[in-house]
């Protein structure tokens, strides 16, 4: 494990300007070639979803989190397991090497792999002690299977500094997939996700769904001591991304429902919490 400096040049609270927009379609741009690469080269996927001007749940978080990132602060990556960014290396190393220090927190071993930390803490976020303080807390995807919502705020608030940020991804739940997840026995969830979204066995967890809302995100982080600076809806067109035909479907009825004025029905929830300047403890 590599010493890190404590201090750095910089920190979110240094800038009174700082954007809480939603990215810009600049932005979106940027990073859709900064991670899938040129159109002529990337997959029918990316370029089908680019041809309807629709960016994943995933891809604004991480636009968003380009511009949070700022150079020198001290990041706290929550739950990541053995990566940042999972389908996008390059930027969880561009990152990385931006903070001053990334320290991953999980109760998974999987945590023990990841090669963007500079530090890397094998335990719920609820039970990491330092002394030191964090400019930004991330929690992509692990709000849902959070069970004791009140405790993991606390944990937050000790472990953000005064001004610092805390930025959650996380699915709604009153979204189909997740009523369907959360009404299907746990044992079934991983073959269908692997049939769906792919991925490793090791990589699925138990839910919770406890806070998975705006009105209980708002609730329980303003109780801890933070303030709602942004939160959006990011629809979700995820479920049928393996398959041309069904993704080709699914992003013309997004395209139908958007002209209509109405919002897709399976969606995530993206907010940042900005913890208070004046709270001392």
């Amino acid at each position: 494990m590599r010493k890190v400096r404590p201090l750095r040049i910089s920190r979110p609270a240094d800038f009174p300007t700082l954007d809480f927009s939603p990215p810009s379609d600049s932005e979106l741009d940027q990073l859709f070639r900064q991670k899938y690469g040129s159109l002529a080269e990337t997959g029918w996927s990316p370029r089908q979803r680019h041809r309807f001007q629709y960016f994943l749940p995933a891809d604004v978080y991480e636009a968003l989190l380009t511009r949070l990132i700022v150079p020198g602060c001290e990041w706290l990556d929550v739950g990541g397991g053995h990566h940042v960014f999972p389908d996008n290396p390059k930027l969880s190393r561009a990152l990385a090497d931006r903070a001053s220090v990334v320290v991953a927190v999980d109760p998974s071993d999987n945590v023990l792999r990841n090669p963007y930390a500079h530090e890397r803490e094998r335990c719920l976020l609820e039970d990491y002690r330092t002394e030191r303080l964090f400019d930004v807390a991330t929690l992509r995807m692990v709000a849902e299977h959070v069970v004791d919502p009140s405790r993991l705020a606390r944990a937050l608030r000790a472990l953000v500094r005064p001004s610092g940020l805390v930025v959650i991804l996380t699915v709604n739940k009153r979204s189909p997939l997740t009523l369907l997840s959360g009404a299907i026995p746990f044992k079934l969830h991983h073959p269908i996700k692997q049939l769906f979204w792919g991925g490793a066995e090791e990589d699925t967890f138990p839910v919770a769904y406890k806070m998975n809302s705006k009105a209980v995100l708002k609730r329980i982080l303003e109780e801890n001591g933070f303030q709602e600076v942004a939160f959006w809806y990011l629809d979700d067109l995820s479920a049928l991304g393996r398959f041309r035909i069904g993704s080709y479907l699914e992003l013309v009825a997004w395209r139908t429902l958007r002209a209509l004025g109405l919002r897709y029905p399976e969606n995530c929830l993206l907010g940042v919490y900005r913890r208070s300047a004046e709270d001392p403890s």
